[in-house]
């Protein structure tokens, strides 16, 4: 049976970790190299996957053009390998420009990673390279557009809460939702979890294993020693400080109070309020 399993996430919440995870379990007897993650896991908003799809120069695309191979692209992922597909998403599961972000026919499940919105914030906006109110401005913003840049395709993030609320507003036994916080706080249990989710039975040392090859602490390793090939020019590094509840020393109480106006009912859902 194949299809695409979407490794899904607003930015900034989890989904290169969780990467790392599934990359270390499934891949145990390979390199633990964080550039190597691209050999088990592609993103859907790779340039790659629309050409061929796109008969026109990519200078001419437009999000419309996209929008409209986006099944035919995510088709050519599909049908990339015998099995299951690990995709990366920074997409709403939501219908833009006529087109639905998330293909069902090629959908056999999905991994949901949320973070408190709050931490996000600050991740974010290091990420871009801007300051916390413009991370927070776009986080808010229903129906916001990461643009596209010379090696993806525009993506439709929405809001925070519209994200998580697109992904997770139905139950289904093919969805596995995790919170950043416990794949902290809980990390064998909640690793465990997601292998289990995914039919994979590793011994508790291979799973031990795993987990201690994608810790913040090795990640952030590597990247001061070999760099990472998925860092922005925007950032000075990729992996920051990989802890819960930096909001509370960097954000002002406006601040806190901006994206709480914008998310609480999913803040609420997961656990993130009251603060």
């Amino acid at each position: 049976m194949g299809g695409l399993v979407w490794l899904a996430s607003y930015p900034k919440s989890g989904n290169t970790w969780t990467r790392h995870f599934l990359h270390s379990l499934i891949r145990s007897d390979q390199t633990h190299d964080i550039n190597a993650m691209r050999t088990l896991t592609t993103a859907d908003a790779v340039r790659e996957w629309y050409r061929g799809v796109l008969d026109r120069p990519e200078s001419e695309w437009t999000d419309e053009l996209v929008a409209a191979a986006r099944p035919l692209a995510l088709r050519r992922i599909a049908q990339s390998a015998d099995g299951l597909v690990f995709v990366k998403t920074h997409n709403a599961m939501v219908k833009h420009l006529g087109t639905p972000t998330i293909e069902p026919s090629v959908t056999a499940g999905a991994i949901y990673i949320v973070r408190n919105p709050l931490d996000v914030a600050i991740s974010f906006a290091a990420f871009k390279g801007g300051d916390l109110d413009e991370a927070i401005d776009a986080m808010t913003t229903r129906g916001a557009c990461a643009e596209p840049t010379a090696t993806m395709v525009y993506q439709y993030s929405g809001s925070w809460a519209e994200h998580v609320e697109s992904w997770t507003r139905r139950p289904a036994r093919q969805l596995r939702v995790m919170r950043y916080e416990d794949m902290l706080d809980q990390p064998l249990e909640t690793f465990g979890a997601l292998a289990a989710f995914l039919r994979i039975a590793p011994t508790r040392q291979q799973l031990e294993a795993a987990i201690e090859a994608s810790s913040f602490d090795k990640l952030k390793a590597q990247e001061d020693e070999i760099g990472f090939n998925e860092k922005p020019d925007t950032a000075e590094r990729f992996f920051r400080e990989g802890r819960s509840g930096q909001w509370r020393e960097a954000l002002t109480a406006s601040q806190v109070d901006r994206v709480v106006a914008a998310s609480r009912p999913q803040m609420e859902r997961f656990g993130y309020w009251p603060l």
